[in-house]
C-alpha cells in the first residue's frame, strides 16, 4: 500500500493549484511505511488526494509529484507517455535535430533532464527518487527513440543534498563524445562528456536566431564566448568583425575549432581574458563595438548570494554599454532563477544611469521553447534575455 502523506491546513494551496513540490515544514503527519525513494501519495489536512511523487526525506523538498491521478501507475508505460507527450509538444514548437526533450518538472518529470544532439541523448539525474528509474530511462530512448548513444552528466552537486554521489559516464556502448550538430544553419562540435552543463546551450538556441537583424555590417563583441556561439550566429548574420572572448582557454580552444568547422576563422577570432579585467581596460582605450553580447553564467544560484550577483550584473553590463557605440546594440541575458526579470531591470538601469547611457530596448525573450516554463514552478523560469539600442 502507497503512504499517505498529509498536509498541514492551510499549507497545500500551492501543491492543489499545482505547484510539484512538496516542502518538509509543509508537511503535518503520514500513515504507513516508507524508503526514501518510494511512490507516496499526498493529501491536504481533509484528506482530498493532491498527488503521487517520490519522497526523500534527506531534502527539504521532501515530496516532488509526478502524477497528479490516483490511479496511476508509475511504471515503464508512464515513462512512455510522458517523454511522447513532451517530445510532440518539442516537434510542434521548435527544431527537434538538436533540443532538449525532457525538463524536468515543466514536462512532469522531476528531477530528470534529457537533451538531444541529434541521434545521441545526454541524460541528467539530479534527485533520488528518479535515479531509480535511470535503467527504464535509457530503455525508453533506446527502443521508442532510436538513439544511437546515451551518455549520464549527473556530475552535479545538488545531488550531494539528495544523498547521491556525482556520476558520468556512458549509459550505452561507448561512442565518440564529440557530437557535431547544426543549429540556425551554424556547425558546432558539442562535447558531450567535457562540455558545461550537458555539453552544451540549448536553452539560447532562438536567442541566438534573435541578434541575427543587428548584427549585419558590424563589428561585434562577444563575451563569456563559451564555444563561441552568439560569435558565430553574428558571423553568419553578416557581421563585419566578430571577437569573442571567456575566461577558458580550454573554451576558447573549442570555440576556435567551431570557427573553422563554419569556415568563418578569418572573421572571427577569439581570446582568453576575464571578461571583469579587459572591458574597463578597454574602455579606458576608447575601444568600440557596434553590438556587444553579454552571456556570463549565473552569479547566484541562492537568495544568499543576490547581493553579490547584483553587483556582478551591474558591473559587467556598465562595462559593456560604455565599450558600446552611440545607437549600437547591448544584448544581455541572465540564467539565473534567483534574479529575477524586476531585479535584473532595476540593475541594467542602475547600470545605464552610472555609464551615463539611455536605452532603448528592442527585444525581451526567455529560454526557448523546448524548456517550457510551468506557471506552477517558478524554478522553471530562469533566462532573461534583452536587446537594447544604447543611446
Amino acid at each position: 500500500m502507497m503512504s499517505k502523506f498529509y498536509l498541514h491546513k492551510g499549507r497545500s494551496g500551492r501543491a492543489e493549484q499545482g505547484r510539484p513540490w512538496i516542502y518538509t515544514d509543509e508537511i503535518k503527519e503520514y500513515d504507513g511505511e516508507y524508503q526514501n525513494g518510494d511512490i507516496v501519495g499526498v493529501y491536504n489536512h481533509k484528506g482530498y488526494f493532491i498527488g503521487k511523487g517520490y519522497i526523500n526525506d534527506k531534502s527539504k523538498i521532501t515530496i516532488r509529484i509526478m502524477s497528479r491521478d490516483i490511479d496511476e501507475v508509475i511504471d515503464e508505460e508512464f515513462f512512455k507517455k510522458r517523454f511522447k507527450a513532451a517530445f510532440e509538444y518539442r516537434k510542434t514548437v521548435i527544431d527537434t535535430s538538436s533540443c532538449r526533450i525532457i525538463f524536468g518538472e515543466a514536462d512532469f518529470l522531476p528531477g530528470l533532464t534529457v537533451d538531444k544532439f541529434e541521434d545521441y541523448y545526454v541524460i541528467q539525474i539530479s534527485t533520488l527518487g528518479m535515479d531509480q528509474y535511470r535503467d527504464l530511462v535509457v530503455k525508453v530512448l533506446t527502443e521508442e527513440y532510436n538513439a544511437k548513444g546515451i551518455y549520464e552528466r549527473s556530475d552535479i552537486s545538488t545531488r550531494e543534498i539528495e544523498g547521491l554521489e556525482q556520476t558520468r559516464g556512458f549509459l550505452s556502448e561507448p561512442f565518440d563524445t564529440n557530437v557535431e550538430i547544426v543549429e540556425n544553419g551554424v556547425k558546432y562540435i558539442v562535447d558531450l562528456e567535457n562540455g558545461q552543463k550537458t555539453g552544451f546551450f540549448l536553452d539560447q538556441k532562438e536567442n541566438r536566431a534573435a541578434i541575427h537583424r543587428i548584427c549585419k555590417d558590424k563589428d561585434v563583441l562577444d563575451c563569456f564566448t563559451h564555444t563561441g556561439s552568439f560569435a558565430l550566429n553574428a558571423a553568419i548574420a553578416g557581421a563585419k568583425s566578430v571577437l569573442g572572448i571567456d575566461v577558458s582557454q580550454h573554451a576558447i580552444d573549442c570555440a576556435t575549432k567551431n570557427a573553422e568547422l563554419n569556415n568563418m576563422q578569418d572573421k572571427v577570432k577569439f581570446e582568453c581574458h576575464n571578461a571583469f579585467d579587459v572591458l574597463p581596460a578597454w574602455s579606458r582605450e576608447e575601444k568600440k563595438f557596434d553590438v556587444v553580447i553579454l552571456d556570463p553564467p549565473a552569479f547566484t544560484k541562492s537568495r544568499d548570494t543576490i547581493n553579490a550577483a547584483k553587483r556582478g550584473y551591474k558591473e559587467i553590463n556598465l562595462r559593456g554599454m560604455k565599450l558600446v557605440n552611440p545607437g549600437g546594440y547591448l544584448v544581455t541575458c541572465s540564467c539565473s532563477h534567483y534574479m529575477t526579470e524586476e531585479l535584473l531591470r532595476k540593475t541594467i538601469l542602475e547600470a545605464a544611469q552610472d555609464a551615463h547611457k539611455m536605452l532603448r530596448q528592442v527585444e525581451f525573450r526567455t529560454q526557448s521553447c523546448d524548456h517550457p516554463i510551468l506557471w506552477n514552478s517558478d524554478e522553471s523560469y530562469y533566462l532573461k534575455f534583452l536587446i537594447f539600442q544604447v543611446v
